[in-house]
């Protein structure tokens, strides 16, 4: 895994959460029979539940229940595994090999998939749906890298330029 971290936080400002504890993560992963990516796992605990840009949302698991990963999991699991709603992604939800993990959204209408591996040895990608539109898009890139890049102002779906005109900045979630 390439240490994305420091550069992360060279853009969008020091980490204060900085949880330290694996519990949280371990009754999540064991619910949903999956090992998140290291990468993922970082961020989320450096930076805890916040927003990005006014746009973007991270949760972490030790979240009270409004900003809690795990309760946003379950949540869009049960709303992407409707009929209606399964449309509009590439594979279904879940935690099987080529399933998606909804583990971000943002308020400009998008939601933010980990796409399981299907195999121990292929990385985990990320598909960023477009929630007004039946439209997606699969990101060839770890959730870091992509997180980098939004951060950087590249086209990822979001786009953090037009959010954050004078460089990234997060804010704590209440």
């Amino acid at each position: 895994m390439v240490a994305l971290l420091p550069e992360i936080a060279a853009l969008l400002g020091e980490p204060r959460f900085n949880w330290s504890d694996p519990t949280p993560w371990v009754e999540l992963e064991r619910e949903l029979g999956i090992g998140f990516p290291a990468d993922f796992r970082e961020i989320v605990d450096a930076y805890g539940s916040i927003e990005i840009n006014g746009q973007l949302y991270l949760k972490h698991p030790a979240g009270h229940l409004l900003h809690s990963l795990g309760e946003n999991i379950r949540g869009d699991l049960e709303l992407w595994r409707e009929e209606d709603m399964a449309e509009y992604l590439p594979s279904p939800v879940g935690a099987n090999p080529g399933e998606l993990v909804p583990v971000a959204s943002a308020t400009t209408g998008e939601a933010v998939f980990l796409r399981v591996p299907d195999g121990p040895s292929s990385p985990w990608r990320v598909v960023v749906q477009e929630f007004d539109s039946p439209s997606w898009t699969l990101y060839e890139m770890t959730f870091g890298e992509w997180l980098l890049a939004y951060l950087q102002g590249r086209d990822v779906t979001l786009r953090a330029r037009d959010r954050a005109p004078d460089g990234p900045f997060y804010a704590f979630l209440p």
